[in-house]
C-alpha cells in the first residue's frame, strides 16, 4: 500500500511540474554585462503605405512599417494560453541607449505579465522620461521556423539585432491587434507588434 501511494504521489508531482513548465517555462538564464551602453542606436522605422497583406493561418497581417532594432533584452516572457499566443508565443522587453547600460539597470526592477512590461525604482538612475523612450515591450511574431528557433535561444541580457515589420492584425471574428508606431508612448497600446523576419543574437 505504501509503495502504491508513493507512486501515485510521484505521478501527481510530475504532472504538476509538467503543467508549470508548459505554462511558465524554465527560469530564464540572465546574461551579464559590464557597465556602459551596449546598444546605443535608436530603433529605425520606415513607414509603409499600401503594403501587401500577409495571410497567415486565420489572420490578415498588414505591414505598417519596416523596423530595425538593436537592443538589450531586459526581460522575456513566454505565452501559450492567451488569445494572441498562436501568433506571438513570446514578448521581449527591450532597452537601448541608457536602458542598455548595466549601471542604470541595476537600479531598476523589471518584470512582465499579461502582455505588459513593468518597471520600478526607488531612486531614478536616469530621468523617468529617458526610461520610457528607451525601452518597450514588444510582441514577437516569428515569420518562419528559423526565427522561432532563435527566439527560443534568447535570454535576458542578450543583445539582439531584429529586423521585420510593425503590423496591424485582423481575424474574421473581429479580433484586432495593432502595433504602436512610436517609441514615445506609454500605457495601453504602447507595445510594438512585430512580424520578425530575421533575428540575430549578437552577445
Amino acid at each position: 500500500m505504501f509503495s502504491s501511494d508513493w507512486s501515485l504521489k510521484k505521478i501527481i508531482l510530475l504532472l504538476i511540474f509538467a503543467v508549470v513548465v508548459y505554462r511558465y517555462g524554465f527560469p530564464d538564464r540572465v546574461i551579464k554585462h559590464s557597465p556602459g551602453e551596449i546598444a546605443s542606436i535608436d530603433p529605425v522605422q520606415v513607414n509603409l503605405s499600401n503594403a501587401t497583406p500577409i495571410h497567415y493561418k486565420n489572420y490578415t497581417i498588414t505591414p505598417m512599417a519596416d523596423f530595425t532594432l538593436t537592443a538589450r533584452v531586459l526581460s522575456r516572457e513566454n505565452y501559450r494560453l492567451d488569445s494572441s499566443s498562436e501568433l506571438s508565443p513570446m514578448d521581449l522587453a527591450m532597452g537601448w541607449g541608457p536602458m542598455s547600460d548595466s549601471k542604470v539597470l541595476e537600479k531598476i526592477t523589471i518584470s512582465q505579465s499579461n502582455r505588459w512590461y513593468h518597471w520600478q525604482t526607488d531612486a531614478f538612475p536616469i530621468p523617468q522620461r529617458e526610461i520610457e523612450i528607451h525601452s518597450a515591450n514588444m510582441h514577437m511574431i516569428p515569420a518562419d521556423a528559423s526565427v522561432s528557433h532563435t527566439l527560443e535561444q534568447v535570454h535576458t541580457g542578450n543583445v539582439v539585432l531584429l529586423k521585420g515589420k510593425l503590423v496591424s492584425i485582423t481575424r474574421p471574428d473581429g479580433w484586432h491587434w495593432q502595433s504602436s508606431m512610436t517609441r514615445e508612448d506609454t500605457g495601453d497600446g504602447a507595445c510594438e507588434v512585430i512580424w520578425v523576419e530575421s533575428l540575430y543574437i549578437k552577445s
